[in-house]
């Protein structure tokens, strides 16, 4: 028989980075795991929601059957608009991330070091659709947060001294959010701190599946 898996489920990992969150940010949510954060916004507060393809205002994904193929995400989902929502070319879109008006940027990762350096764009041998826009993103946010599951498939930590694959972005991420938990950056040597953990996990388990250098206490 199966494990069962202890710890926050993707859902539950997109509702913690919601609470990152706040009234009047303007946030770029990135593929896979940030998406679903969309769906935990919290009611009557006011986030504007950016994706690097060109939309600025994203409302919630459609249901089945009310699907637009023509309006879509910076991830190629089908997504809706909202009374505020704006159209906007690339190059637009990227000058607001590079210039520094995008408030809080939720990423997906493949590995992330201890010195906040994050991969998350590219395995070497595998094919890849492009870079898209998380090298701006990480570069021009003001704060960025990782979610991500805390190891591979293998079993093996994705959250390290150093990250192994190619980089996206060097000394950027400020926050962790796991299946186990939270660690945050914190002190004039930012360095990653436990802040929370998921239920049912333990110090010990998240020890022994963490190679990164974090402070515990």
């Amino acid at each position: 028989m199966a494990q069962e898996k202890r710890g926050w489920d993707r859902n539950q990992m997109a509702a913690r980075a919601a609470r990152e969150l706040e009234d009047g940010f303007y946030v770029n949510l990135g593929i896979g795991i940030p998406t679903l954060v969309a769906n935990h916004i919290p009611d009557g507060m006011d986030v504007t929601l950016q994706s690097e393809n060109g939309m600025l205002g994203m409302g919630p994904f459609p249901y089945p059957g009310d699907e637009d193929p023509d309006l879509i995400n910076a991830g190629k989902q089908t997504i809706t608009t909202l009374d505020k929502s704006s159209f906007f070319d690339s190059a637009t879109s990227f000058a607001m991330i590079r210039g520094g008006h995008i408030d809080l940027s939720i990423l997906g990762a493949m590995e992330v070091a201890e010195n906040g350096d994050i991969a998350n764009w590219m395995i070497p041998g595998k094919m890849v659709k492009g870079m898209g826009g998380a090298m701006d993103l990480v570069a021009g946010v003001k704060r960025c947060i990782a979610v991500f599951d805390h190891t591979n498939k293998r079993g093996e930590p994705k959250f390290l001294k150093a990250c192994t694959l190619p980089l996206t972005g060097q000394n950027c991420i400020d926050m962790v959010i796991t299946d186990l938990g939270v660690f945050a950056r914190e002190g004039a040597q930012r360095r990653f701190r436990l802040k929370e953990m998921a239920p049912d996990v333990t110090v010990d388990e998240i020890r022994s599946k963490t190679e990164a250098d974090v402070v515990y206490e």
